[in-house]
């Protein structure tokens, strides 16, 4: 049945002219943002929550994944988060870490405020305006209404790709034939519990310890009466006394629609308290444990992928393609986490061996609408590929090199696609964090 439609006519206001415009503050869109400014472009970053951060800090994610090869801004985060005392020791020398997710929050601000980045949170992208086939405006929704953004270049770095879907980009969702895609999870912070109490349940290293530790926390759970719907529980130590849960697998639901989002969060909160509670009615060592805190953002592992000037594939991966404008290297895995419960509860490879290999600055532009670059889980790439990439490590050296490439792209009047990189990294000195 179709839906009434109600005829309005609506003005926004043309609020701010900058550079490079950012859509989305989460790892990906901030890097891209202090690059940008740093790199002397009026920037401006638009963010739809309360905070930067994004899967960070709303999403409590407090998990930094694959972030030892990475040079430039993320090297400098976890540097600032050492000194702040906000990232957690246990895990030095690793490819991941655990860290403190207020910490974090505070530490993007001053970051962003050094740079002098205009930063506006509570600011949803709901329209996009087109001269020709170039982006010219983006329209947003806030507390201040209705308003419009205009800049020489723009940064979709929304995760969902919301920003070039409403230029009306192409894009791809899920596995191909079946638009099965990667469940949801809701991230916990719990306390009241203490590490050399639970030792059998975490580890602060990789590889065969960790999974044991989700095997005894799953049969643990299971035998005091819940099964929880992701069946490699995980805690991540981020102080001695506080670790960050991650239990919780929401199947079937779609990332870029608000209803599935909302029942997707109200089910898995329901499950995190369910779980929590089942822990500390079962007495020592679990007797104390508190729910500190939830998620305000539910944890969105694949949504829209957009259709870019190139497309990462899973021969990329396999064969360790180099390019030679790379924007990125990934050394991460293929982590598919279940699309469907029937075939299982966990996550794994798919059987793919993963060779380190490079993001094509291709596939950070948009193939549909001149002016638009990518950065983060939205970028071009098939459903395989996606599954390496997409973690937050990656995120940020892609989004921090992009950030230079829109500066680059302002300052000389030319689109994304139109430069010669060799040019671009000849007249910039720009030293990509590759």
């Amino acid at each position: 049945m179709s839906q009434p439609l109600i005829q309005q006519s609506l003005s926004s206001p043309v609020v701010e002219s900058c550079d490079v415009l950012v859509c989305g503050g989460g790892p990906a869109g901030f890097a891209a943002a202090l690059a940008a400014a740093r790199s002397g472009a009026r920037t401006t970053l638009l963010e739809m929550h309360g905070c930067l951060g994004g899967i960070w800090t709303s999403g409590c994610l407090s998990w930094i994944i694959d972030h030892r090869n990475k040079t430039g801004i993320m090297p400098e985060i976890r540097e600032r988060l050492i000194g702040l005392g906000g990232l957690a020791s246990y895990g030095e020398g690793k490819h991941s870490s655990a860290y403190d997710v207020e910490v974090m929050k505070a530490l993007l601000d001053t970051m962003a405020l050094e740079a002098g980045i205009h930063v506006r949170l509570h600011t949803r992208v709901v329209s996009a305006v087109k001269d020709s086939n170039r982006l010219s405006h983006v329209v947003t929704e806030s507390k201040s209404g209705r308003e419009a953004w205009q800049a020489k270049v723009f940064i979709d770095a929304t995760g969902d790709g919301d920003l070039a879907f409403q230029a009306g980009c192409r894009y791809a969702v899920g596995r191909p034939g079946s638009g099965e895609t990667q469940p949801m999870s809701l991230m916990a912070i719990i306390a009241g519990v203490h590490a050399r109490d639970i030792a059998a349940f975490y580890t602060d290293s990789s590889g065969g310890d960790r999974e044991l530790t989700k095997h005894r926390l799953y049969e643990y759970l299971r035998a005091h009466g819940i099964a929880p719907s992701y069946s490699a529980p995980t805690l991540f130590r981020i102080h001695d006394d506080v670790f960050a849960l991650m239990a919780n697998h929401e199947y079937g639901y779609s990332g870029t629609n608000a209803q599935d989002l909302t029942d997707a969060t109200l089910h898995a909160r329901h499950e995190v308290n369910t779980i929590v509670d089942t822990l500390r009615r079962s007495g020592p060592p679990w007797d104390g444990i508190r729910l500190v805190a939830t998620g305000n953002q539910i944890g969105v592992r694949e949504a829209r992928r957009i259709r870019g000037r190139y497309e990462v594939t899973l021969e990329d991966l396999t064969s360790g393609r180099q390019h030679p404008d790379p924007i990125c290297t990934v050394t991460f895995c293929v982590d598919v986490h279940s699309t469907n419960p029937v075939s299982g509860r966990a996550f794994g490879n798919e059987d793919v061996i993963v060779r380190p290999y490079h993001i094509p600055l291709g596939a950070a532009i948009a193939a549909d609408v001149d002016g638009l670059m990518l950065a983060g889980r939205c970028i071009s790439g098939d459903f395989l590929a996606h599954s390496s990439y997409r973690v937050t490590g990656n995120a940020v050296q892609m989004g921090e090199n992009v950030g230079k490439v829109a500066a680059y792209c302002a300052a000389v009047g030319q689109l994304p696609h139109e430069i010669d990189f060799a040019r671009f990294r000849q007249e910039t000195h720009a030293v990509l964090s590759v």
